[in-house]
């Protein structure tokens, strides 16, 4: 099953050098710009430190993280709605509900983290930079709720990193990562870290790869105002790692980064088709 029609993964390649086509950013008139820096981004702020500290208090007693993730999915869903950013999931159906798989996305904005809890329709854990865990609200979040710390001071202390979230894979719990492993500067897919497919193959579940289409358009890296706008996240087809070993793990990036800025390219122009492919859409 592909995604929409026929895509060349190879024509779809997105040179690490060039990205490919940089996303056109429309200019911003000055109301709407007033309007979300004034009103908009106090009432995201508002709401991440009220459902922060409702997620808290549940963390108390919520050792299995499950009110937490959907306190977390309420926040997310309550972000979209303020940004007035609807989101389109297309291939919905390739999501299976209780597998454990490696969910890898590509990492444009803020508000990637936002669609993936939003819209994917189970429990999963992320794997997020150290730093985060030092934020208020935010770090008190991720340690309560089981999330995995990852650190990059050494090979040692990233391998170690990576082996916690194996052990989470073979409890059963999905995990959701963005291998560039920070937000794009330009809205160009950037190199992907081997550490997804290192994890997928040492516990032998399939990577699924995700495109989110749109959050750059909407609040890209050092932007303090939104462009509302429609979005997408297209869910690509899951990527086996039975029989693969851990050398396997540079080929298959290279083939879910092909994947992903495939897809990609092939929905950011337009943000959103004229009429949505065959496979079930759905929109918030």
């Amino acid at each position: 099953m592909s995604v929409g029609p026929e895509i060349d993964e190879d024509a779809g390649r997105v040179s690490e050098e060039s990205g490919g086509d940089m996303p056109v950013r429309r200019e911003v008139s000055g109301w709407i710009k007033a309007f979300t820096y004034v009103l908009v981004m106090p009432m995201i702020g508002l709401s991440t430190t009220f459902f922060g500290c409702i997620s808290l208090v549940c963390g108390l007693w919520d050792k299995a993280g499950r009110q937490q993730h959907g306190i977390a999915r309420v926040w997310a869903q309550t972000l979209l709605w303020i940004s007035f950013s609807p989101v389109t999931v297309i291939g919905l159906e390739r999501l299976k509900t209780g597998a454990p798989a490696v969910y890898c996305s590509n990492h444009l904005s803020y508000f990637d983290t936002p669609v993936l809890f939003a819209k994917l329709p189970f429990q999963f854990r992320i794997l997020a930079k150290q730093g985060l865990w030092k934020i208020p609200f935010i770090g008190w979040y991720l340690n309560r709720s089981g999330q995995v710390p990852v650190d990059q001071k050494s090979a040692r202390s990233a391998v170690a990193s990576l082996n916690r979230g194996v052990t989470a894979l073979k409890a059963g719990m999905p995990l959701v990562l963005f291998p560039e492993g920070g937000r794009s500067e330009t809205g160009e897919l950037q190199t992907f870290m081997s550490g997804c497919a290192f994890m997928a193959i040492k516990a032998q579940v399939p990577l699924v790869p995700i495109a989110l289409v749109g959050t750059y358009e909407l609040l890209p890296i050092h932007s303090y105002h939104l462009t509302p706008r429609p979005m997408l996240a297209v869910i690509g087809d899951p990527i086996s790692t039975v029989g693969m070993t851990t050398k396997d793990a540079d080929a298959l990036t290279e083939r879910l980064y092909r994947t992903i800025a495939a897809i990609y390219l092939h929905y950011s122009n337009p943000v959103l088709p004229d009429g949505p492919p065959t496979q079930r859409a759905v929109t918030s």
